[in-house]
Parts: structure tokens; C-alpha cells; sequence
């Protein structure tokens, strides 16, 4: 095979972006052969595909080897294990499933298969990450001491959550910001530092919306070498902040607004403090810029890099298996808002699975839903 034909399934704003990628030529030695969406009339702006009335019916077309996910989230679940069932290679869209038991779920499906299994964070290609990531990793910073990140960019308008009955709902999305917009943030955070094993977070319920999920939440993690995290984000905050500070024994790193800067310590500051004799002095520390440029590939980079994978067995820059980890600090994060108490991790993906089907049935919010999204959403925010 020296060409993938590939299938979207859902084309609202995410997969008809994906599929335009797909048909214009810019992803290399593939080809768009299928599309589908509960409502046809979406499918119109591929008119040169097949459009199928289900997901089934695509998977078992034979039209295609490879499908792409871009459905409402707990959809992503029941489609995927039917994809690689049927021996397709599959990348879903983010995030991997609503909840821990159906990520894990999909990977049971996965597991001795030979089919690509790809998750779509694509902000793993932003060189700025990638820097930061290979900074840590390397011991440029030495022993990680703390990580905040505050993330209140993620502004969105009451139109937004009005634009789809799923949106905004326990039924329909399991979540908000933690499940929508954050899920970058929470994947890119446990691949630069890992992921915490305890969690003690405080989230609120529809404070700048008229929604039942969460649109404002501060959540702190606990490291097992004693680092701690605090993440702090909404999609309530205007103008709003996205600054990731990192302090480590050898200095402290920033990122904002595309400038990364780092103090860094001649001495790690620990041993500093063991060998000094003034009470108020600290350690020499240098004012380092570090050059980046760009964004990178984002979603174009993405599929090219599954395409990649199905034929030549390319390493996945987010396989699926780790996206799933930005889903379990989702849910440990509302479980601890609703329990109001610290989760250890690994936590039990069952057990949440169930206050979430709790929080389902009690639910009694009639949503209100107004004008779909334009088309042109897409080229301002990178996410559903």
C-alpha cells in the first residue's frame, strides 16, 4: 500500500477542516475517499467523496483504510472500537473519550493490533512546547520544584454554547472547559512534567455561562518528587492569560507570548542555600532568551504524521494510549470537586464512569441552542 484512503467521520467545524486538509493535497500520500455526519448537508462541501448515512456503513465500506474521528465525545468511544474491530487504522479527535473506563475501553480494542491508534493533540508539533519538554527532559532545569500554568485564554461567548445542543452538558459533552478546550493543556502538561499522583482541585459549575459543566477551574497536582502544580484555567476570562512558569533547581522558565525566557541558576539553588553564609543572598542567575519560532505543523502535521505511521510504521507523536492520560486528569479533577477530597492516582475509571451517569440522570437543564458556528471558527482557536 503506498496510499492511505482515509474517512471523516463528523464534519462539523473539526472534520471539515480535516477533511479539506486531507483533499487539498497538502497531507502527502493519502486520499480522502469518504465522509460522513448525522446531517448530510455537511458532508456537501466534499461533493467529490462518498458520503455514508452512518459511521457503520463507512467502516465497512471497504472505501477506506484509515478514519479520521471528529464526532460529539462520547460517540468517539463506540466508533473507534468498531474502526479498529474492522481493522482500520484510526485518530480521533481529542479528547480520546469522555471518561477513563471508555479510554480504556478503546485501548482493550487496540492492544496486539498491529493498526495505528493516533490521538489528535496537535499542539504537541508547537516548537514552544517541544523546547520546553526537551529542557526538562535533558535536566536543563534540574529537579522540577513547581509548575503553574494558567490557561484562561480559552474564551468563548454564550453563542458558542448555544450553537449545539451537545455543547455544554453532562448528556452530551461530559464536561466543559476540562473536556473541550483544556484537554491540549492537561495532555501537553503530563508530557513535559509527567503525571502527579494526587489531585485536589476546586471547579465551578456555569460561573460565567448559563451551562451545567464547568467554565472556571483551578485544580493543584502533587509530583512524586514532591514537585507541585497548579493549573488554573476558564473559558470565562477576557482578555485573558496563557503563561506556564516552571521553577527548578537550576532556575526559572516562562512562557508567554511566544518568548520563552529562563533565569537560570550558576548554582541549583538547594545547594546554594547549604553552602552560604548570608541569610538574604542568592544565587547568580543569568537572563537567558531562548530562540523559537513558529507553531509548527498543528493539524496538518498531525495527519501527515498518521499517514506516516499506517505506511511505514513512523512513530505517533500522541498515541492514543497517552492521550488517554489528559482524560484521567480530567476526571480526577471534577471528581474532586464533586467529592470534595484529594483523588490519588491511578484513579478507578469505573467508579467515575458512574457519578458521571449520576450527574446525567439528575440533570434537569432544558439547553438552549441558537445559530451553528461559522466555518471560520476554525482558523481563530485550535480546538472543537
Amino acid at each position: 500500500m503506498n496510499k492511505v484512503r482515509i474517512g471523516v467521520i463528523g464534519m462539523g467545524i473539526m472534520g471539515a477542516g480535516h477533511a479539506g486538509w486531507l483533499s487539498s493535497g497538502r497531507v502527502k500520500r493519502c486520499e480522502l475517499t469518504a465522509v460522513h455526519d448525522v446531517d448530510p448537508e455537511r458532508c456537501a462541501c466534499q461533493p467529490q467523496v462518498k458520503c455514508f448515512k452512518s459511521s457503520a456503513d463507512l467502516i465497512r465500506s471497504g472505501d477506506v483504510d484509515a478514519v479520521v474521528i471528529a464526532t460529539p465525545h462520547y460517540s468517539h468511544t463506540d466508533i473507534g472500537i468498531d474502526a479498529l474491530e474492522h481493522g482500520l487504522h484510526v485518530m480521533v479527535e481529542k479528547p480520546v473519550s469522555v471518561h477513563k473506563a471508555d479510554c480504556e475501553r478503546m485501548i482493550a480494542a487496540h492492544t496486539n493490533s498491529k493498526l495505528v491508534f493516533a490521538a489528535m493533540f496537535n499542539q504537541r508539533t508547537d516548537p514552544y512546547y517541544q523546547k520546553i519538554r526537551g529542557l526538562v527532559s535533558g535536566g536543563e532545569l534540574g529537579e522540577i520544584r513547581r509548575i503553574n500554568w494558567v490557561i484562561t485564554s480559552w474564551f468563548r461567548t454564550g453563542a458558542y454554547y448555544r450553537s449545539g445542543a451537545w455543547r455544554a452538558t453532562w448528556a452530551g459533552e461530559g464536561g466543559g472547559v476540562l473536556l473541550n478546550q483544556c484537554p491540549h493543556n492537561l495532555d501537553l502538561y503530563q508530557w513535559m512534567f509527567g503525571m502527579p499522583d494526587r489531585v485536589r482541585a476546586f471547579c465551578k459549575f456555569g460561573r460565567y455561562h448559563d451551562i451545567e459543566v464547568e467554565d472556571d477551574v483551578t485544580a493543584y497536582f502533587e509530583h512524586p518528587n514532591g514537585a507541585t502544580g497548579v493549573i488554573i484555567t476558564s473559558t470565562g476570562e477576557a482578555p485573558g492569560t496563557n503563561r506556564l512558569e516552571v521553577a527548578g533547581e537550576r532556575g526559572r522558565l516562562v512562557l508567554e507570548n511566544d518568548v520563552i525566557s529562563f533565569m537560570r541558576n550558576e548554582i541549583e539553588m538547594s545547594e546554594f542555600s547549604r553552602i552560604s553564609s548570608q541569610g538574604f543572598d542568592r544565587p547568580q542567575a543569568w537572563d537567558i532568551r531562548i530562540p523559537v519560532s513558529g507553531h509548527g505543523g498543528q493539524h496538518v502535521e498531525m495527519l501527515q504524521n498518521f499517514v506516516d505511521a499506517s505506511l511505514d510504521g513512523a512513530p505517533l507523536i500522541a498515541p492514543a494510549s497517552e492521550g488517554a492520560r489528559s482524560i484521567e486528569l480530567a476526571n480526577a479533577i471534577l471528581l474532586s470537586t464533586f467529592d470534595d477530597k484529594t483523588i490519588e492516582l491511578p484513579m478507578d475509571g469505573k467508579a467515575y464512569e458512574i457519578k458521571l451517569k449520576d450527574k446525567i440522570s439528575a440533570s434537569t437543564r432544558a439547553k438552549k441552542t441558537g445559530p451553528a458556528l461559522e466555518s471560520g471558527t476554525l482558523s481563530k482557536s485550535f480546538n472543537k
